[in-house]
């Protein structure tokens, strides 16, 4: 995103990450010491002068941790802090109950956020994952978080759209996607057949709009990335409230 607005309220969060403190269980490091072949795990939390943001990053970073490796039963809710260990330990120990012993390949995770910066009084963050256990290549992915100063709340897109503005937001984005689809392919009718378009509620404010972030393979192939439509402000009066728009 482009550089985000200052309002009367910047330099008013301090934000920087620290790392989770984990050590590979013993029994791991052994076997991976022997094999020269150890998991690569690299977990950081939000760390700022805002305790409440804090909270519910860090909380959705332990989130994505423990759900790392998907579940039969679903997805697992964390309780207690022992429960990131305990998803860490199991995604650890799968190398080598998975991955033959003269593979090169080592299973790795990632979670860090990122600040984005601000927007009126609203703080802006990213949270960027990063799985690999195994085959062509790691699954990347990205979450954007949206909090009002004034409320200390959350924001989603829903709390930012007017009320029964949905459907105009949503013609937008539609709007934004052939756009994109242009970049990528010359048909777009035909490429939307193998790749409708689909709403997301993953957006963010920036200084010129708001963009919407897709995953992987939710409106392109593997190779496309994680695309990003932008709608400019000047198409959003009287379909987002006001105060989301950049004084």
């Amino acid at each position: 995103m482009g550089a985000a607005s200052l309002s009367a309220n910047a330099g008013s969060l301090i934000s920087s990450t620290e790392y989770l403190d984990y050590q590979l269980p013993e029994k791991i490091q052994k076997i991976c010491t022997e094999r020269d072949n150890c998991p690569d795990i690299e977990v950081k939390y939000l760390k700022s002068n805002h305790s409440w943001i804090d909270n519910t990053v860090n909380a959705r970073i332990d989130a994505l941790v423990v759900n790392s490796k998907p579940s039969e039963s679903g997805a697992r809710v964390v309780k207690t802090p022992d429960d990131v260990k305990a998803a860490l330990d199991e995604f650890v120990t799968s190398q080598f109950a998975e991955v033959p012993a003269d593979s090169v390949f080592v299973y790795s995770l990632m979670v860090t956020p990122e600040y984005l910066g601000h927007v009126n009084d609203f703080e802006l963050f990213e949270i960027h994952s990063y799985v690999f256990t195994g085959g062509a290549h790691g699954m990347p992915y990205s979450e954007y978080l949206t909090f009002d100063l004034n409320t200390k709340k959350q924001v989603t897109l829903d709390d930012m759209l007017i009320k029964g503005q949905k459907p105009r937001f949503e013609a937008l984005a539609h709007k934004a996607y052939k756009t994109w689809v242009k970049t990528v392919d010359e048909d777009v009718s035909s490429y939307e057949k193998s790749w409708p378009f689909v709403l997301s509620d993953n957006v963010t404010l920036t200084e010129t709009g708001i963009n919407i972030r897709y995953q992987h393979y939710s409106i392109g192939p593997y190779a496309y990335g994680m695309p990003v439509l932008s709608i400019p402000y000047s198409q959003l009066d009287k379909v987002i409230k006001p105060h989301f728009i950049p004084k």
